[in-house]
């Protein structure tokens, strides 16, 4: 009888970690079934040749895009990427803005947008919510080895925000600051 009760205390213990388990990674397993969210923003100068990039940027595949030509010249130079978008995406979009947005320099933290949806070259961002990166931060980006875990790993990493920002010569607490656990 004693070991029937260790059977099942051991069957409740092993199946509430597998359930908890299976909850920790449903997130983004169910958004991976939905279609990826894009919005691009692009250089003013691409505007004649608007059809055939909405054409390039749907190779992809799984995605739902939003092509906008920006009104000035340059759009901004960020690119904001979800925590669920596969890597492949997310390289393949970088690449775009390099080409079509004047490149990349700034991305933003993944709690400030949904998990299923990726800026390029938009225009919403405050400085606060953004992280400059260097181009050899971006080269690492893309390295096409990384896989999606890595490749968001190192997203966030790159990602973190300042919890004290300077507003008008002064040092304050940046309105904008995230918690960074993930």
């Amino acid at each position: 009888m004693k070991y029937l009760y260790l059977f099942i205390y051991a069957l409740f213990i092993l199946n509430t970690a597998l359930i908890n388990l299976s909850f920790a990674k449903e997130s983004c397993l169910e958004e991976s079934k939905s279609k990826v969210k894009v919005e691009a923003w692009l250089s003013k100068r691409y505007a004649k040749d608007y059809r055939d990039i909405r054409k390039e940027f749907l190779v992809i595949g799984n995605t739902k895009l939003g092509l906008f030509i920006y009104p000035a010249e340059n759009p901004s130079r960020v690119v904001a990427i979800g925590r669920c978008i596969p890597a492949y995406v997310a390289q393949f979009f970088i690449k775009k803005a390099i080409k079509y947005s004047l490149g990349t320099t700034h991305l933003v933290n993944q709690k400030l947008i949904s998990s299923n949806w990726l800026g390029m070259g938009a225009p919403i961002f405050g400085a606060n919510s953004m992280s400059k990166i260097t181009s050899e931060q971006l080269a690492i980006l893309m390295d096409d080895s990384l896989d999606t875990e890595s490749f968001q790993k190192i997203y966030r990493y790159f990602t973190v925000q300042n919890k004290k920002i300077n507003i008008y010569g002064l040092l304050l607490d940046n309105p904008r600051f995230l918690s960074t656990d993930h």
